[in-house]
Formats: C-alpha cells, sequence, structure tokens
C-alpha cells in the first residue's frame, strides 16, 4: 500500500456569501421552475436533463451551502461496480457498517456516515431534500425513528440511511453511494445525484476499470466544477502497481485532475468480516481527518467547490437558454407554416371573389334567369328610363328569381371557402409532420380537412354578410328619397346586382363566359347606378367586398386555431435567464 501525491489545499482567500447571493439563487430556482420543453427538437431531451439536474443541484447543494458554509464537509464515496467503494468505507470507520456483496447492483441504499455531534446538519432536509431519513445502526440495519414518524419503507431507493459512528471525524461525513455504471437506472441516477451535492469526492476504481468511460465522465464533470477528488485505485497487484499508477496519474493530468490525490491500495485478502487490513487504508484515513481537523481549511474546501459549482451551473442555465430559443424557434416555425398556408388561401378565395370566377356555373345560370337573356338587354339601348321601368316591373313581379341568385351566390361561394379551407389544412398538416416537434403535436389525429362544423359556420357567415349588404343598399337608398320605390319593390334584386358587381371582374373568364357573364354584370352596374349612383355603387361594392373580405379572414382565422392551440407556451423569460447566468458568473468569480 503506498500513497501519490496528497491532494491540494485549496488556497483561496476565504469569502463570504452575501444575503444577495442566496437571493439571486432563490431567484434562478423559480426561474427554471418555469421552464419546459414541450416540443421535439434535436436538444430538447439534453436540456431536460441539464434542467433537471441544475434544480438537483441547487437544492441538493447549491443552496444548503450557501446557507451554511459552516456545515461538514460531505465526501461521496463513488466509483463503478464492484470497485469496492463498501469495503472501503467500512475500512475507514474500522468495522462493518455498508452493505457489499456479489450480487448486483449493491448499495441499494446509501449510507451516511457522520459524527454524532454533526447529526443535527444532516436529519434534516438541509441537504438532499429529496430523500427520506432513515435512522440506521453501526450495522447498518434501519431502526424505528421514534421522533420522526412513520418510517419509510427500507427499499425504498429513494431512502437515506444515518448512521452515526464516532470513528467517523467531526466535521466531515461520508456519503457511500451507489455505482455510477449500475445495471439499474434508478441507481445511475442516485449516484450522480449525490455526487452532485459532494463537498469532495473520493473516486474509487480498480487496477483493472481504472479507463472506464462512465466514471471518466464523471470525473470530468467533478473536473469543471473545481471540486477536490481523491482517487482510490483498488486492487492493485504489487508487480503492476508501478506501471498502473503512472498511468492513471498520466490521464488525470491530461483531463485537468492533475491535482487530484491517488491513493494505491495493494491487491489484499479480506478477514472474515470482510473487512480490509487497517494499513491499507490508512493514508486516506489520515488525510480525512486532517481535513476535518482544520476548520479554515473545510471552509476553503467548501467555498472552492460551491464557486465551481456556480459556475457550471450558469454554464448549465446558458444551455437551458439555448434550448429554450430553439423551443421558441420551433413553436414560431410551425405558426408560420400555419398561417402561410391559411393566407395562401385567403388569397385565392379574395382572387375568386373578385375575377369573376365565382360567376360561372350555376350562379351564372340563376343570373340569366333573372335578367333574361334577350328582352332585357335590348331594353339598355332604348335608355336608361326605360330600363328603371322594364327593371321595375320585374322586380315587382317576380322576386323569387333574385333570391335563386342570392342562394347560387352562398353555395358558390360556400364551396370556394371550403375547398381552399381544406387546401390549407392539407398544406398546413403536411408542413407540420414534415417537422419532429409538429409530427409529435399532431400525434395520430388527421387534421388535413376542414373541421365538422366549417360548412354550417361558412353558409351562416355567407348569409351574415348578404344581410349586411341589404342593409347597405336599405341605408343607401334611405340617402335617395326619390329612388324609395325602387327600393320598396326591388331590394333583394338590387342586392342580386350588388352580389355581381362585386364579383364582376371578368379575368378569370374566357370565351363566351366572358361575353355573357360580363355583358349581365354590366346590366347589373348600370341598373346599381341608375338608382345609386356612379360614385355611391363604387363605394357600396367596396364596401361589401372589404366586409368579405374580414368575414373570410375571421373564418380562416377560425379553422387554423385546431393547428395554433396545439403550440404549448415556452413560459421561461429567455432575457432573464441570460441576465442570471451573467449574475451566477459574478458571483462565483466574487465569492
Amino acid at each position: 500500500m503506498t500513497t501519490d501525491n496528497q491532494p491540494d489545499r485549496p488556497d483561496r482567500p476565504p469569502a463570504t456569501p452575501a444575503a444577495a447571493g442566496v437571493d439571486l439563487l432563490e431567484a434562478v430556482r423559480l426561474e427554471l421552475s418555469k421552464v419546459t420543453f414541450p416540443l421535439l427538437t434535436p436538444g430538447a431531451e439534453q436540456a431536460r436533463m441539464e434542467l433537471r439536474n441544475a434544480i438537483a443541484q441547487l437544492d441538493d447543494y447549491i443552496l444548503p451551502r450557501y446557507r451554511s458554509l459552516e456545515a461538514p464537509l460531505l465526501a461521496v464515496v463513488g466509483g463503478s461496480t464492484g470497485a469496492g467503494k463498501s469495503t472501503l468505507v467500512n475500512a475507514l470507520v474500522g468495522h462493518p457498517v455498508t452493505r457489499s456483496g456479489a450480487i448486483r447492483p449493491t448499495t441499494r441504499q446509501p449510507t451516511l456516515l457522520h459524527h454524532p455531534a454533526d447529526a443535527g446538519w444532516f436529519q434534516g432536509k438541509r441537504v438532499l431534500p429529496s430523500l427520506n431519513r432513515i435512522r440506521g445502526t453501526v450495522s447498518s440495519q434501519p431502526v424505528p425513528a421514534s421522533r420522526a414518524g412513520a418510517v419509510p419503507d427500507p427499499s425504498a431507493v429513494t431512502s437515506l440511511v444515518l448512521v452515526a459512528d464516532s470513528a467517523v471525524p467531526q466535521g466531515i461525513a461520508l456519503l457511500d453511494a451507489p455505482d455510477v455504471d449500475s445495471i439499474s437506472e434508478d441507481n445511475r441516477r442516485l449516484a450522480g445525484q449525490l455526487l452532485a451535492a459532494a463537498d469532495l469526492w473520493v473516486f474509487v476504481t480498480t487496477a483493472n476499470r481504472y479507463a472506464d468511460a462512465v466514471p471518466w465522465k464523471l470525473l470530468l464533470n467533478a473536473a469543471s466544477r473545481d471540486i477536490l477528488v481523491a482517487v482510490v485505485l483498488d486492487r492493485v497487484p504489487a508487480e503492476a502497481e508501478a506501471e498502473v499508477s503512472a498511468d492513471l496519474r498520466s490521464l488525470l493530468g491530461r483531463e485537468g485532475l492533475g491535482s487530484a490525490g491517488l491513493f494505491i491500495i495493494a491487491e489484499t485478502d479480506l478477514d472474515a468480516l470482510g473487512m480490509l487490513p487497517p494499513a491499507a487504508v490508512e493514508p486516506l484515513r489520515t488525510w480525512l481527518h486532517s481535513l476535518a481537523a482544520d476548520a479554515a481549511g473545510r471552509g476553503q474546501i467548501a467555498r472552492r467547490t460551491l464557486n465551481g459549482t456556480v459556475k457550471a451551473l450558469a454554464g448549465r442555465i446558458g444551455s437551458v437558454a439555448r434550448a429554450q430559443d430553439e423551443q421558441e424557434q420551433a413553436a414560431a416555425g410551425l405558426r408560420a407554416e400555419t398561417l402561410t398556408a391559411y393566407r395562401d388561401a385567403e388569397t385565392r378565395i379574395l382572387d375568386a371573389t373578385k375575377d369573376g370566377a365565382l360567376l360561372r356555373g350555376e350562379v351564372l345560370a340563376r343570373w340569366q334567369d333573372f335578367v333574361g337573356t334577350g328582352e332585357f338587354f335590348r331594353s339598355l339601348e332604348q335608355g336608361i328610363g326605360r330600363l328603371r321601368d322594364r327593371a321595375g316591373a320585374f322586380f315587382r313581379g317576380e322576386p323569387a328569381p333574385a333570391v335563386k341568385v342570392e342562394a347560387a351566390i352562398e353555395s358558390g361561394l360556400q364551396a370556394v371557402i371550403l375547398d381552399e379551407a381544406a387546401n390549407a389544412a392539407e398544406q398546413a398538416d403536411k408542413r407540420w409532420r414534415a417537422d419532429p416537434a409538429g409530427r409529435q403535436l399532431l400525434g395520430t389525429e388527421d387534421l388535413s380537412g376542414a373541421a365538422m362544423d366549417f360548412p354550417g359556420t361558412v353558409a351562416a357567415e355567407i348569409r351574415a354578410w348578404q344581410a349586411d349588404l341589404m342593409e347597405l343598399i336599405r341605408t343607401e337608398g334611405q340617402e335617395k328619397r326619390t329612388q324609395a320605390r325602387w327600393l320598396s319593390f326591388g331590394i333583394n334584386g338590387l342586392g342580386a346586382a350588388l352580389m355581381v358587381v362585386v364579383f364582376s371582374m371578368t379575368a378569370g373568364l374566357t370565351g363566351l363566359e366572358v361575353g355573357v357573364a360580363g355583358g349581365t354584370a354590366i346590366v347589373g352596374q348600370k341598373l346599381l347606378e341608375a338608382v345609386f349612383g356612379e360614385d355611391a355603387v363604387r363605394r357600396l361594392a367596396r364596401k361589401a367586398r372589404e366586409d368579405l373580405h374580414q368575414r373570410t379572414r375571421k373564418l380562416l382565422a377560425e379553422e387554423q386555431r385546431k393547428f395554433l392551440d396545439r403550440l404549448p407556451e415556452v413560459p421561461a423569460d429567455r432575457a432573464l435567464l441570460a441576465r442570471h447566468v451573467e449574475a451566477l458568473t459574478r458571483l462565483a468569480d466574487t465569492a
């Protein structure tokens, strides 16, 4: 058994954390509690882990240590499966305290050994508040907690066994953690939580496994926190000691852990109780006792680890903030895809209402029935006065054809809106499914068509538009007192004429349709101008078109909500997180 390089003592001057530091950390904790990553983005899973770890470390270590720098140091004994952690802890106190064995995973319950005088620091929830407390005997068997209420299930992974033992030096506690590479995910997670709560880490490995990847990942994390590390190389054959220890020392140096103490435990037989010879761990025991005896040194170690952990926390929060940006960008992208699809649909609908397309088919046939294809046109050649007489008589005698024009327009316009809304839904659904975040939000539900109640909603909105258009004509007629008799007999007819004028631009018609639809539209326009005047007709048509535009926009806005309502809120304040990163960095640098 030999030792190589005792761990360096930190030489930074002591610093007392101000109350402002605790206030900042509590504010950071509150803001982190608001952060969510609901969207399936590339960095979401890693960010969730960083967030969980950041909150846990605030609760388990940073806030407790900031509030009580004078508390005993917590030395966590961690390492690979079967490395001999429990055997080492037993040897350090001189008698069996923690369980060890051949069945994996071992160390199902972490055991915290402390001096009896330090019991008050660990019995409550000052550190590791999420873990239940079980008071244990020196034999490590849980006993009823008569002063602590109900006894937690001794087999629960979330329990921490507290063992008071005078063999542990006052001022430092030993925590036997689960294997960092355990086959149990719960054990691995718990090991990481305990190591994150450590003031210093006693890392146990073996001559055969000292280069394993998982422990080294945790060692590098320790280096990022500037935590004091002691490495115990166990079960080292005498003939390989020089070579293995030199190689391990080289690895530590390359990874920024050159100041870590290295303790070598030679391969040796255990006694009947499974204990190592006392001499095998004497250098490590002496080192721990010297740390415990030096109050000022303990304070420096606590501050060193605390400052390094706060810096690491700032880095984690920076990662969380960047992941929040990624979430917001993903949500914004899905929103933009939806708005674009429905905005394009809106444009196509409006184009259809002004290029003459709606004057095809049924609307054109009903309009021809209404105005007639021969006699009504010939009246144009004989002057507007005769047109008024013929049109007035026609409106008074046969109102039904005007209503049929309205119904045909309603049907045609509804078909256009439904078709384009369905196209928009199909495009939005397709674009969302091309994005992992959108695909996750849609799940198995098909949103590529219009909602079941959308046709009825559209029909009602068109009828409301037609009713408002009639009201426009009625209001305009009240200002034309000499034309009141026309309005009294022909509201529906004039309304039908105005609707045709609204849809009468013929860019979308070809061939005979241009002559027929365009000519019949001119009939309506001339009739309206005869009643209201040219300026009034333009104003009425403009108002009717604007009203239709607004109603169409409202219909599509409601329809697109089936996509937009699925987008989750990203509640965290990104700017505030950035400010917290800066403040934490300053806190660590000045503490």
